[in-house]
């Protein structure tokens, strides 16, 4: 990873977003959603991630993060080494989902062209992590991450798409336990 695209300063809360490789569609079946709000979930409570705003797209995730102490990166890259395993494990044994040989067979053929990989590549490598160090660029980012389901077209309200922290923000308690920004 480019020194660029590094964490600098743990104490900091940065944006990043993460896509599956070839922008493929994963995430339009909830069952692939919710491994990677388990996941969230999972690192909050056991590895110290602490998130304060997130959304699934159908080929992204978009977080705003800190950390209580493990390094962000490290944590990001197990979250990103266990849900790749599960979703691809989960597509393999979905006997519903009709486009299985097609996405196994992208995710391969990424992985083959990434000596890093042992077969497959889910996820592309770089995360982009932003440094959020102003309340304009905060409240930018905040805004962009739930507003990216309306821009989409799936919801009118940014509260109503459930893989998201918007609802929140909006006093409901939606489905990873997160640390509200005040």
């Amino acid at each position: 990873m480019s020194r660029h695209y590094k964490i600098r300063d743990q104490s900091k809360l940065y944006f990043l977003s993460f896509a599956t490789v070839n922008w493929i569609d994963v995430f339009i079946r909830p069952l692939y959603r919710d491994i990677v709000v388990d996941s969230l979930n999972y690192c909050i409570s056991q590895k110290g991630l602490e998130v304060y705003a997130w959304c699934i797209m159908s080929s992204h995730v978009h977080l705003i993060i800190g950390s209580q102490g493990n390094p962000m990166e490290d944590i990001i890259r197990d979250l990103k080494r266990h849900t790749a395993k599960a979703i691809l494990k989960a597509i393999a044994e979905n006997g519903q989902e009709s486009r299985r040989e097609w996405m196994l067979w992208l995710f391969e053929r990424a992985g083959k062209r990434n000596s890093n990989n042992q077969q497959y590549q889910f996820w592309q490598q770089h995360n982009h992590p932003i440094e959020l160090n102003s309340n304009y660029l905060l409240n930018q980012k905040l805004h962009y991450i739930h507003q990216n389901p309306v821009e989409a077209g799936f919801v009118r309200e940014p509260e109503d798409y459930p893989y998201s922290s918007a609802a929140d923000y909006a006093g409901q308690k939606g489905l990873v336990n997160l640390s509200l920004l005040e």
